[in-house]
């Protein structure tokens, strides 16, 4: 019998990777595997847990593209470092799922996430294997999922109110923006109250229709909200104001369309040059005739308009808008009512959108067309134009604004609140950490360092702004083993009155319970994992 053939041999002194294609690599045990797992998230969590509450830091990050992010919000955070080691990218996933279904508490799936899997560590050190600690783990949060709603604080009422919808949102925007939180809370509230349905209706809220435009210059409060569509732009015709307008939309340019085939026109006289456009022109007379008599006073076009069409345009009466962004063109048309038309003709009325009122306004030297609608009902679309100095502020008032949004949507779906400043977790730590007294067996271990990993909220915010972590965390224990369910971090507090008792700051439920789910269930799934299997990357060698 000759040798075996090259796939069924087996290198037995290489081990795993033995039996495997070239470049494989096994990580296996202990250190190699669980420990190297926990040190990325450990380190993902550092990262982020510094940016969490009102006086958390701002990260600069420079992505591939040199684009320079300056932000304290988890989910840019993570999302533009480019994680790339499996263990922290299943953190940084869930707190993508958190960010897209929710839009707030990214910071608290990564930090408690880090925090729950450090303690791990320390347990497996001391001897308990994984499955003892994700048993006590999964134990110790059945626990927290049904002492979460015995410590509803409230509810909100009236989405409708503004008073009340203003204070529920104003501590998830001082999160970002401490020191604006009451105006910005106030212009979220303002767009809100006009996307959302009349009274009869149930209250909802779509975080999509309240579109935000950035305008360089001036400062937070100069930014206004306005009910209706902005558009970045001003006209193309010298029409500046269109009362009653009705709005005819064109995903193409509005020019004469040219033929597939390239030709040559021979003129021979100057009876030819004077007659070379005018049949042309005649065509495209008719065509923009025929728009007007549809009733149409606004034309909007995707693309090009050509000087010819602009002339009859004007000649009839009508205004132009040029929007180049299709993004931009559909937001438009789910704003006005319309649809946009791929062919260069008249409107039916199905397709024809309306506004009360299209008209150009200058805000700090640039010109913005703002498509206006008296009736709040058919309003799809508010727009807050936010000022601010610089761009990287720009885009950070923009990810505040936008997490309020969030939230009042979430305030809509279900209006509990729970006590904020760290208060809510170490009401759970203390009733976590005693309930691990009354248990026996080795799960006992793991249900205390859970109760132990949710003190790293207000350790964290304390830390934050500047008092003793360790005094803090003492003070809060004791002021919830007095019985006061509310007592979290008073960032601004001195050392002497460092609990916040009185006026407590409130968290949405929804968003507070959707963060621990999903930070519980990321670290659970990276401490069941005891070996790293990675294959050869696609690819020659890197450059």
């Amino acid at each position: 019998m000759g040798p075996p053939p090259r796939s069924m041999n087996l290198n037995m002194a290489k081990g795993t990777s033995g039996m495997m294609k070239q470049g494989h690599t096994v990580s296996d045990g202990m250190d190699e595997a669980v420990v190297r797992n926990i040190e990325a998230v450990k380190k993902l969590a550092s990262i982020v847990s510094s940016s969490l509450g009102p006086n958390g830091h701002n990260k600069l990050v420079i992505n591939h593209l040199e684009k320079i992010v300056v932000t304290s919000d988890a989910g840019t955070i993570v999302t533009e470092l480019e994680i790339a080691h499996p263990a922290a990218k299943i953190v940084t996933l869930a707190a993508q799922q958190q960010m897209g279904e929710i839009g707030d508490g990214t910071n608290l799936v990564i930090s408690f996430a880090g925090e729950l899997l450090k303690l791990a560590e320390e347990l497996l050190r001391e001897g308990l294997v994984q499955s003892e600690v994700v048993s006590g783990y999964m134990a110790a949060y059945k626990l927290m999922d049904t002492l979460l709603p015995t410590l509803v604080c409230g509810k909100l009422e009236d989405p409708r109110d503004p008073a009340q919808l203003t204070a529920a949102i104003k501590p998830v925007i001082a999160a970002k923006q401490y020191g604006y939180e009451d105006f910005l809370a106030g212009l979220v509230v303002e767009a809100a109250s006009i996307v959302m349905p009349a009274a009869p209706a149930a209250p909802r809220l779509v975080p999509e229709q309240i579109r935000i435009g950035k305008i360089p210059g001036a400062t937070v409060t100069a930014s206004t909200c306005m009910s209706g569509f902005v558009l970045q732009r001003t006209t193309e015709t010298p029409l500046k104001l269109m009362e009653k307008a009705k709005i005819t939309v064109f995903s193409s340019g509005i020019e004469s369309a040219s033929t597939e085939a390239k030709g040559t026109v021979l003129i021979r006289n100057a009876d030819d040059l004077l007659n070379y456009n005018s049949s042309e022109e005649k065509h495209l007379e008719g065509i923009m005739k025929s728009i007007a008599d549809s009733g149409c006073n606004v034309v909007v076009s995707g693309g090009s308009v050509s000087e010819m069409a602009l002339h009859f345009i004007a000649r009839f009466g009508m205004m132009c808008l040029k929007v180049p962004s299709k993004w931009e063109l559909r937001r438009l048309c789910q704003a006005v009512g319309a649809t946009a038309l791929v062919r260069l003709g008249p409107a039916t009325p199905d397709e024809m959108g309306a506004a009360s009122r299209v008209v150009v306004q200058e805000h700090a030297g640039r010109y913005v067309t703002l498509f206006e609608q008296d009736n709040s009902e058919d309003t799809k679309i508010s727009t807050i134009l936010i000022r601010a100095s610089t761009v990287s502020m720009l885009n950070d008032i923009q990810r505040a604004v936008g997490d309020g949004a969030a939230v009042a949507k979430c305030l809509c779906h279900d209006p509990r609140f729970l006590p904020g400043a760290g208060a809510t977790e170490m009401e759970l730590a203390q009733r976590i950490t005693d309930h691990a007294d009354t248990c026996t067996g080795l799960d006992q271990y793991a249900i205390r360092k859970f109760g132990e990993a949710l003190e790293c909220v207000a350790r964290t915010l304390s830390e934050n702004c500047g008092h003793d972590a360790t005094d803090m965390v003492a003070a809060l224990y004791s002021a919830h083993a007095k019985g006061n369910p509310k007592a979290g971090v008073n960032i601004e507090g001195d050392s002497k009155d460092m609990v916040l008792v009185e006026n407590p700051v409130v968290d949405s439920f929804y968003v507070k319970e959707s963060a621990l789910r999903l930070a519980v269930e990321a670290a659970i799934t990276v401490l069941r994992v005891d070996q790293i299997i990675m294959s050869k990357p696609a690819g020659g060698p890197k450059k």
